[in-house]
């Protein structure tokens, strides 16, 4: 079994400063880009810290993206350095140079990519922050948490999703520490909560799960233990109270673009099914289609990577909108309404549907695929696809593994006549589990 790696504040600090000067050594300037793609270390916590520090844009990506998917990726962020291995970090440190100056806060929020639609995804892109915009950004994260550096933080998710990694640097920056486990896996957390003692963790729903059927730890050192990522059934939010105590376990709701929203347990009891008010400094309000708005401080302000037209359309004045829908009570509560096709979330991870589509219909013998989500005790929801055309199941499967990262692999083909469409021609994703009588575990439901 491995064994989890704790991150002191001080050890991060030098690391990071070797890393900023191991960049510099490499030509990278502020404003110029750097590729994390590779798994969470320390190492990989030193370059992303010293890349922000000293204004270079870290670009998270997933290392299991295939060559397909990697590709366009590469070629939009347009990074002055590419990092795709362990020992490639560690060079990066090695080639620490001198004394580098690194500012006292983030003076640039790494570029995640997110909404993969046919064609590219897009990059979250805060541009280069004055001091005063990197103080503010720091703080309104570090103050809403409270956290300080008495802090433990505890990682379950990697390190190129967007929530841990500012956690985790927000954590180390505080004077805190990171506790990394490795890829999750529900007994080595658990032994990891054992032996540090963590004060405060990030998980989503598929994780407390995991933790609920392996046998939840002791979690009295906990002060914060907050989810998101996707809805969370009711019995495993009800389970996680129990065990965690409703006013250590929060949700909070918002994606890679910004936070909207938080609620301590306590209120969710009073108000089953809300993710909570506007944070402070948001303002949330519901266009006349039903989505949500928010109003957010100049310093939380971003743009989509070398494109505009999308940046537009995302932003009406100092508001902006990622598309879901949903409602706010009269005390300022919100309910989400959780019916978007162009999105399905299956163990916290974004999967976009028409991204998914995008590649199956490359692949001789399917003539049209419609991907959905199917409800998923374990995986909130599972990946499902809908195709028209006769390639079998095994031509379908070589393809999605060669072609598709483990999460955006449809765990189920259907294969169909037709495809429900509205009266514009546009596919019913939503009515597709129903038409098809998936409701249960493949195997169970009349599924494929």
């Amino acid at each position: 079994m491995r064994e989890a790696v704790l991150v002191t504040a001080g050890a991060a600090r030098d690391a990071s400063a070797r890393a900023a000067a191991g960049l510099r050594a490499r030509g990278l300037v502020p404003g110029d880009r750097v590729v994390l793609l590779t798994t969470g270390s320390p190492d990989y916590l030193a370059v992303a810290l010293g890349a922000v520090l000293t204004g270079v844009g870290p670009v998270p990506l997933d290392p299991a993206l295939t060559p397909a998917e990697r590709a366009p990726l590469l070629a939009d962020a347009d990074p002055s350095l590419v990092l795709d291995s362990p020992a490639a970090l560690r060079g990066v440190l090695d080639d620490a140079d001198g004394p580098v100056e690194l500012a006292s806060a983030p003076r640039v929020r790494p570029m995640h990519y997110t909404s993969g639609t046919p064609g590219l995804p897009m990059g979250v892109f805060s541009g280069l922050l004055d001091e005063a915009s990197a103080t503010a950004l720091l703080a309104d994260e570090r103050d809403f948490w409270v956290i300080d550096a008495d802090d433990r933080h505890i990682v379950a998710s990697p390190l190129h999703h967007s929530a841990p990694l500012r956690f985790s640097v927000t954590t180390l920056l505080a004077g805190g520490s990171v506790v990394l486990p490795g890829a999750f896996d529900a007994r080595t957390w658990a032994d990891a909560v054992r032996t540090y003692h963590p004060t405060t963790g990030f998980v989503v729903p598929a994780h407390l799960s995991r933790l609920l059927e392996t046998g939840m730890p002791a979690m009295e050192s906990f002060r914060l233990l907050a989810h998101a990522g996707a809805a969370c059934p009711e019995p495993v939010k009800r389970a996680t109270i129990d065990a965690v105590g409703e006013r250590t376990l929060w949700e909070f709701y918002g994606s890679t673009e910004g936070q909207f929203t938080a609620c301590r347990s306590d209120a969710w009891l009073a108000r089953p099914g809300t993710v909570g008010r506007a944070r402070p400094g948001r303002e949330l309000h519901l266009d006349g289609d039903g989505h949500l708005w928010c109003r957010v401080p100049q310093f939380a302000r971003f743009e989509y990577w070398r494109d505009p037209e999308r940046t537009a359309a995302a932003w009406r004045g100092e508001s902006f909108t990622v598309g879901d829908l949903g409602r706010v009570d009269d005390d300022g509560y919100v309910y989400l309404d959780g019916r978007r096709e162009d999105l399905v979330i299956s163990g916290g991870v974004n999967v976009y549907p028409a991204e998914v589509e995008s590649a199956l219909v490359e692949l001789d013998g399917v003539q049209e695929a419609a991907v959905f989500g199917v409800p998923d005790e374990r995986w909130g929801h599972r990946v499902c696809a809908a195709i028209i055309g006769d390639a079998d199941e095994h031509a379908l499967e070589e393809w999605s593994r060669s072609h598709l990262a483990p999460a955006k692999r449809p765990k189920q083909f259907v294969r169909v006549e037709s495809l429900p469409r509205t009266t514009t021609g546009k596919v019913r994703r939503l009515d597709l589990p129903a038409l098809l009588g998936l409701t249960g575990p493949p195997g169970e439901d009349g599924g494929a």
